[in-house]
């Protein structure tokens, strides 16, 4: 009887462990699911893009715009919402550190790309601020949802409106994007600019 039961525990201990093992593989090989936006909105755009809105309607409907870069207009944003200002797989302590120092704030510390030089009078369907990684279901998809969501990036318009982009539908967004900028009065190369930024690579553990 004894070893019977041995065994049983044996056996249950070794299928325990098994699923700890690749469990912990699973989690470690897969960083966009399991990432800080897991549990909850840890970059909610809307926050974010509400912190624009707010910025626009105290200076005249104008967003705001850097010489320096958009990373230094995003950090003039400061209203206690920078984590939603930057994106998924991004620390929002550049926020703090460059209102601390004053140094540069170099648009590749933030996790959203925020188009400048717009205002509210420009198309409702200009994306103003837009992740710069794709993840499963973007910031607004949590827990075990994650596992099964494709690609997608989140997106703040001019008209206030927020979006999810399926990664498969996001070259022909950017382009259309592209064409909206360029009809607003940007620059074409300015234009393309914002949306062949690269992300960050999100290495495995």
């Amino acid at each position: 009887m004894i070893p019977k039961l041995k065994r049983r525990i044996i056996i249950l201990l070794s299928i325990v462990g098994v699923v700890a093992v690749f469990s912990t593989y699973y989690i470690r090989s897969h960083p966009l699911v399991f990432n800080e936006s897991f549990f909850g909105h840890a970059h909610c755009i809307v926050g974010g893009g509400l912190s624009l809105m707010s910025y626009a309607k105290e200076h005249n409907g104008r967003f705001p715009f850097s010489t320096n870069g958009y990373g230094e207009a995003l950090v003039m944003v400061n209203d206690g919402w920078d984590e939603s200002l930057t994106g998924p797989g991004y620390d929002a302590g550049v926020f703090e550190r460059v209102r601390r120092t004053g140094k540069h704030a170099p648009n590749s510390e933030f996790g959203r790309v925020y188009v400048q030089g717009l205002s509210q009078t420009n198309d409702s369907e200009i994306a103003l601020l837009f992740d710069k990684l794709p993840t499963p279901g973007g910031d607004h998809c949590h827990l075990f949802r994650r596992m099964l969501s494709p690609l997608a990036r989140e997106v703040w318009t001019v008209g206030g409106d927020h979006r999810v982009i399926k990664e498969t539908e996001w070259p022909a967004y950017s382009k259309q994007q592209i064409e909206l900028l360029v009809a607003a009065g940007l620059r074409k190369e300015q234009a393309e600019m914002y949306y062949s930024e690269k992300a960050k690579r999100m290495e495995n553990p």
